[in-house]
Order: C-alpha cells, then sequence, then structure tokens
C-alpha cells in the first residue's frame, strides 16, 4: 500500500527559491532555539542537532524505516508491492540486510578502482569541450552531463541514451506538490514504466552474455545462495540511478557555485595545491549540499531526545542542519576546507542506511573538479546573475538549472 506523503516542505515554509537553495538562516534558528521541534501541521518531530540525527538515523530499535508515513517523494507511487531485496530504504535490519549486501556488491572498492580511469575519461572529455576565455554554463556543460553519462557508462547502456536517463530522473526526482500531486503522480508512474520497458531487455541479454559492468555485477551477486531476479535488478538500477545522477548532479553544481560567491580567493588555492582537493569536496558535501534529511517512525515509546515520543510518531532528522552544529563542528556557519573533521558530517546520512553511492559520488566530484582545475587558471561569476532565476525544485531542494561564470586558460 503506498505510504502517506509527509510534505514535508512546509515545515520551513521558505519564502523564495534561493532561501531553501542555503537554508543556513534557518538552521542556526533551530539549532540554538528549537533543537527539537514539534511541527503541528504535518505532525511531525523534527530534530537538527549532530547527535539527535545521528542517534535517529541509526538506533532502529526506536526509530524505525518502517511505517505508514514517509517524506520521501521519490520513484512512482504504486500499491504493487515492490521486493523487500529492493524496498531497502523502507525496511530496517535484519530484513534489508540481504538486499543491502547483494546491492553492495557493485559498489566494492575494487569496481571504484576500475571506474576511475573511466570517468576520468568521461570529465576530461566533457571539460576539453569547454571553450577558453569565455563564459560557460558549468550546469549544462558539466554537473548535469557528467553524472549521467558515467552511470550510462557504468551500467553497460548505450552513451547515447544518456539524456533519457536524465529526463527520467528529473521526473522521478520531481518533489511534493500538494496542488498538483495527481498530474506529478502520472508522470512519475509513466517514467518508470517507460524506464522499465527500457532496461529489463537489457537486463535480460546481460544475464546471457556478462560483462563488465554494474548491471552484470548485481547478476552474478548472491548472499546466502540468493540472487536478484531481472525485474529486481530493473528497481535496483532505477535506485541506484536517481542517486547517481540527481544528487551527484546537485554537489557538483553547488561545489562550483560555491567557488564562485563564497569565497573567490579558493579556486586559486586549489589550483596551487589539488592535494586539498579531497578535503574541500567533504566541505562541500558538509557546507553546501541541502536539503539532506531523512524520516523515521517511533518503534515504541521513548524519551532518548529529551521529549515524550509516542509510538507511530514520525521524526524528521535533517542531516544538512546537523552539520551546521557547533558542537561537533568549529565556526560551522562559515566555508573551511582545511576544517580537519569535515568528513563527520552526515549529509550520505548513518548507520544501516547510510548511502551506499557515496564512494562514488565522491570519487564524480574529486574527478570533475581536479580535471577542471587543471585546464583553467581562473574562474569568475557573470555579471547580472540572478540566483532566484536559475533554480528548479528537486528532491534535492533547490537545483541550479544554470550557472554562468567566465573561465581562463
Amino acid at each position: 500500500m503506498p505510504k502517506e506523503v509527509i510534505p514535508i516542505n512546509e515545515i520551513p515554509n521558505f519564502q523564495s527559491r534561493a532561501e531553501e537553495f542555503f537554508p543556513i538562516d534557518w538552521f542556526k534558528e533551530m539549532l540554538h532555539d528549537h533543537p527539537v521541534y514539534y511541527h503541528e501541521k504535518t505532525n511531525t518531530w523534527n530534530v537538527f542537532k549532530y547527535e539527535d540525527v545521528k542517534q535517529v538515523l541509526s538506533n532502529y530499535e526506536y526509530f524505525s524505516s518502517e511505517g505508514p508515513r514517509s517524506a520521501i517523494f521519490v520513484g512512482a507511487n504504486s500499491n504493487d508491492s515492490s521486493s523487500s531485496l529492493i524496498n531497502l530504504t523502507l525496511t530496517d535490519p535484519p530484513q534489508h540486510r540481504k538486499g543491502r549486501s547483494l546491492l553492495a556488491a557493485a559498489f566494492t572498492p575494487r569496481s571504484l578502482k576500475n571506474w576511475e580511469p573511466r570517468i576520468r575519461q568521461i570529465a576530461a572529455e566533457l571539460v576539453e569541450d569547454i571553450q577558453e576565455n569565455g563564459d560557460v554554463n558549468i550546469v549544462e556543460a558539466l554537473a548535469a552531463p557528467l553524472p549521467s553519462l558515467v552511470i550510462a557508462d557504468l551500467f553497460g547502456v548505450p552513451i547515447q541514451d544518456r539524456n533519457q536517463f536524465k529526463k527520467w530522473v528529473d521526473i522521478l526526482f520531481q518533489p511534493y506538490d500538494r496542488d498538483k500531486l495527481e498530474d506529478i503522480e502520472l508522470q512519475k508512474q509513466q517514467a518508470a514504466k517507460e524506464y522499465f520497458q527500457y532496461l529489463y531487455p537489457i537486463v535480460v541479454q546481460k544475464r546471457a552474455n556478462p560483462s563488465d559492468d554494474v548491471i552484470s555485477d548485481l547478476i552474478r551477486a548472491e548472499v546466502d545462495g540468493e540472487r536478484f531476479t531481472d525485474e529486481e535488478i530493473v528497481m535496483a538500477t532505477m535506485m541506484l540511478l536517481g542517486a547517481g545522477v540527481e544528487t551527484t548532479s546537485h554537489a557538483i553544481a553547488n561545489t562550483f557555485y560555491s567557488l564562485l560567491y563564497d569565497d573567490e580567493s579558493l579556486y586559486g588555492e586549489l589550483r596551487n595545491n589539488r592535494e586539498l582537493v579531497p578535503n574541500a569536496v567533504e566541505e562541500m558535501l558538509r557546507y553546501r549540499f541541502h536539503m539532506s534529511r531523512r524520516d523515521r517512525t517511533v518503534k515504541q515509546d521513548n524519551s532518548l531526545l529529551g521529549v515524550e515520543l509516542k509510538k507511530g510518531d514520525v521524526v524528521v532528522a535533517w542531516m544538512s542542519a546537523c552539520n551546521m552544529d557547533e558542537d561537533m563542528f568549529d565556526n560551522p556557519f562559515s566555508l573551511d576546507i582545511h576544517r580537519a573533521n569535515n568528513k563527520k558530517h552526515l549529509t550520505f546520512g548513518n548507520g544501516p542506511h547510510f548511502c551506499l553511492g557515496a564512494p562514488l559520488a565522491r570519487l564524480e566530484m574529486k574527478i570533475a573538479l581536479e580535471t577542471f582545475l587543471q585546464k583553467f587558471s581562473h574562474i569568475e561569476p557573470v555579471e547580472g546573475f540572478e540566483l532566484e532565476e536559475n533554480l528548479t525544485a528537486s528532491a534535492t531542494g533547490q537545483s541550479l538549472t544554470s550557472l554562468p561564470m567566465r573561465v581562463y586558460k
């Protein structure tokens, strides 16, 4: 049965796209004044402090991924009871362990090492196409196409189909909108159907002739004598597609926005010392990735968050807010690529549901930045850029649709 969708955007009730894109003032207010906050209209408890968020995400004995309500509105909502092997985000241990173990077969350190040269080649080709000493829309030129091309390549599907992948992802990641709910759900169901019809024959063909790609890895994966069916593999790739395209594109675009508008000296510092790039990536994930959050349903009455919670209550853990917690990070409302502990951010979650694609996202962000730094000595904002007019709603909050900048060889 479909879950009731919590209209989570009504909790902060942002007044503009730009405010949602970087809600630093709201995070500050909630962390300082309302660290555990009950929102009456959505009937949700909300937590913002680092330790509280970590507790809600990891303590599945008290805070469950299973429940009749959810703030997740990604993919197509249907009455079809998806396999428990695939429905990983909606189950708790031990039920979800087998499916997660099977899925993890596609994200081993060996796989990442094998993929790195392919990702570097794709990034190099995209950066090479950017004209020197002129203006470029970095979202269109690099942030959007890189993750789509990488995922198409890693899945082992025709590279020319990457644009179709992005189209499906954009539809499946449309955020909840009460006024357009029926239309959005119909669009999502159609996109999911088209995706299934496209990928299913490819999975069948690869089962007969496996090769060196993620789909073949999922076909070969086995845990306790259990394997994925063809249908489950299609559903698994849909999860990976969403996580691998939308969020990574968002993170890369935000990184360039930060280099242009947060601290203009950073680009030169990174250009002169490429060894700082991995730490810069972590700081961007901590400081510039919004809005990362997860919901959990209270499994048994408890007061672990300092308030009386009842079985069935919903708690929303705001990871992007806890990344700004002064008890965990010094001067958290400032960007610092030298921050020693920034990898402790919870952007990718924590506990049993920690994002499986996190290593791939980190690698793509690192390679995108390194490749760009290698070619261009300097970047500048383009005069007249209006943030509000270049954002669109997505499951990751407000995403940049365009980010023009001037680049110099």
